[in-house]
Formats: structure tokens, sequence, C-alpha cells
């Protein structure tokens, strides 16, 4: 009795963590949103307020979409994210079924080595990279960013595939290789289904901080036509004078492809971090 008693209790206090918590985090997305909607007086007065008939304004975005490079930035970011979340997926998943599939002296090394990226951030190696990339003539553009993102979410992407594919069952891979599929079939066909909620949760997971970066695209590829939404929303930003409105638009649209993203795999998503295996 007392146990069916603290259940809902328990269900109740973790709903509310959940909502609170829910609550703070799209805080700053409301404030953002809605004051890009509002005139540079109203945005000062009243952050919190909703747009009325005397604060609304679209003047944000008119002068996001007639004076910046809006969708040069917004197709370069969208280039060097997409690309980077396929070699995230495709070599981490190749990697992580290697890993979890054959058994070879230094396997287990070779994971820890490939987990030590995940507790060592690449910024540290900012300079060395900078000096690669100048040397390989790579400075100032979009495959420089991309190699860089994709080293940096491979660690990940293999720690959580790893343990994932070690839950599919070996009778369909060995009933896989006895019906003469190839090792690249299996993988393609057979095991990459069984893991989609942890390629979603991949690709959110390395997606976001691709998306949001302003380090690299700041030090790697600063030229105008190879910039990236983050870093071409900074040309509102001046040292005495910021266009707020063009600021929090440029911002507001730059939020679009993340919600978008996670509507296409919340499911997905939530699987994948719930589950913890394959079942």
């Amino acid at each position: 009795m007392n146990k069916a008693r603290q259940n809902p209790v328990n269900a109740l206090a973790a709903h509310t963590v959940l909502i609170l918590y829910t609550l703070i985090a799209l805080f700053p997305v409301f404030v953002i949103i809605v004051n890009s909607f509002k005139t540079r007086k109203s945005i000062f007065r009243e952050p919190l307020a909703l747009p009325d008939a005397d604060s609304f304004s679209l003047i944000g975005y008119q002068t996001v979409l007639k004076q910046g490079d809006f969708f040069l930035y917004f197709q370069n970011s969208m280039i060097v994210t997409v690309a980077s979340l396929f070699f995230i997926l495709l070599f981490g998943a190749m990697a992580a079924f290697a890993l979890s599939e054959y058994r070879f002296r230094g396997n287990t090394l070779m994971g820890l080595y490939l987990a030590l990226g995940i507790m060592i951030p690449i910024r540290i190696g900012t300079v060395a990279i900078l000096e690669l990339m100048v040397q390989t003539g790579l400075v100032n553009t979009l495959l420089a960013l991309i190699l860089v993102y994709t080293a940096q979410g491979l660690p990940l992407a293999v720690f959580i595939l790893s343990e994932f594919m070690r839950q599919v069952s070996d009778d369909l891979k060995n009933a896989g290789r006895i019906d003469g599929l190839s090792e690249y079939t299996i993988f393609f066909r057979l095991v990459l289904p069984l893991v989609r909620p942890a390629m979603a949760t991949v690709a959110v997971f390395n997606m976001i901080p691709i998306w949001n970066d302003l380090w690299f695209p700041l030090i790697l590829a600063p030229a105008e036509e190879v910039k990236t939404l983050t870093l071409g929303s900074q040309v509102f930003i001046g040292q005495f004078v910021t266009d707020w409105n063009a600021v929090l638009s440029a911002l507001s649209l730059a939020i679009l492809p993340v919600i978008v993203l996670y509507v296409v795999f919340s499911r997905q998503l939530i699987r994948g971090i719930t589950s913890g295996a394959v079942k």
C-alpha cells in the first residue's frame, strides 16, 4: 500500500521537475522570439511583454533580409552542418560496428583512445588546427569547418553507437552471413535500421553545437563568402551601437532548423536516450 501511494507522488515530483526544467530552458527562446517582433523601445521597456498593436514591428526581419547576406550565411551553415553530420554518422557507425563486432589486439585500447576525445576539448588544439589548415590551404573554406566538426563529433558517436550495436542480435548477423551477405550489406541493411534511435541521438547532440558554434568559423572561415549564420549575425553587433531588432530576428530564424530537427527526430531521440539498448 505504501509503495502504491508513493508511486503517484514520485511521478508527480518527477513531472514537476521536468516541467520546471523545460520552462527554464525555453524561457530564453521565448524572450528572443517575442522581442524579435517588437520595436527597439518596447524591447527595453517591456522585454517580457507580448507584442501588441503599438509595439509590434517587423523592422528586424526586414533589416536581416535586406542588409545582411542572411541566405548566404544560412546556406553555409546548412552545408557545414549537414555534411558534418553525414560524415559523423557514417564514419562513427562504421567504427562502432568494427569495435563491437570484431575482436582484435588493441580493441579495448582503441575504444578508450576514441573515448578520450569526449573528455579533451578540441578547442585546446585550435592553434595546431589553424596551422594545419594554413599549410593545406583550407583556411576560409567550408571544408575546413566540416573536417573539424567531423573530428569533434566522432568520439561521442562511436561511444554511443558501439553500445547500441553490441545489443544487436548475433543470430541475425550470422543468418545474414549464412545467406551470403557481405559485411557491408549486413552493416547497412541489418544493423543500421536497428540503431536508428541511437543515430538520431548522435545527430541531435552534434547538430546543435555545430549549428551554434562561433569559435571555429571565426578562426578558420571569417571570409564573407563562407561565413556561417552565427558568425554572420555578428555584423549587427557593433562596438558602440547594436541593432537588437536585427540580432533577435537573426537568432529567431537560426532557431528554426533546430526546432525542425527536433520535431522530425523527437520520437527516435527519446527512444535513443531512454532505451539504452536495442530490443
